[in-house]
């Protein structure tokens, strides 16, 4: 695979002058995603580290990549930044697992954003096919969390 180096600078430009820390571009199956401090994924999950910061290992969700999921019309997607929680406490179940039928108005996890907990519901009815985040994970406004079918 060929890495467009003018690609990635241009955009780890716009991070510095937005105040983003993640930014993604897709051009049909090619996209590349660049993350402040963390790492660069470019098309399928091919990281490589930013020139001025060092990497760190990200895990990726092989089944379904963002791209992907974001266009599917039951894609529940963040409605703010914060941190995903998949369980009321530690010591609760899931919300929802894959493959859970659920109803609209259903919960199906929390983001924790200021200290304050914010139950995401589900709003229409089906089944749970895709859960891509990870329980106490940062996310980002507009990220895929889950998919109902």
């Amino acid at each position: 695979m060929k890495i467009d180096s003018d690609a990635i600078k241009e955009l780890a430009g716009l991070l510095d002058e937005t105040g983003l820390t993640e930014i993604e571009v897709a051009d049909g199956e090619k996209s590349i995603r660049v993350s402040k401090g963390n790492t660069i994924i470019a098309g399928g999950g091919v990281a490589a580290a930013m020139p001025s910061d060092p990497a760190v290992p990200q895990k990726a969700n092989m089944d379904a990549p963002a791209n992907v999921a974001s266009a599917h019309p039951g894609a529940v997607k963040s409605p703010m930044v914060g941190t995903v929680y998949l369980q009321a406490d530690p010591e609760s179940p899931a919300f929802v697992k894959k493959g859970d039928n659920v109803n609209a108005g259903d919960t199906l996890l929390i983001i924790e954003a200021m200290k304050v907990m914010n139950p995401i519901k589900a709003e229409k009815s089906g089944t749970v096919t895709q859960i891509l985040v990870e329980n106490a994970q940062p996310i980002e406004f507009g990220d895929v969390l889950l998919v109902i079918e």
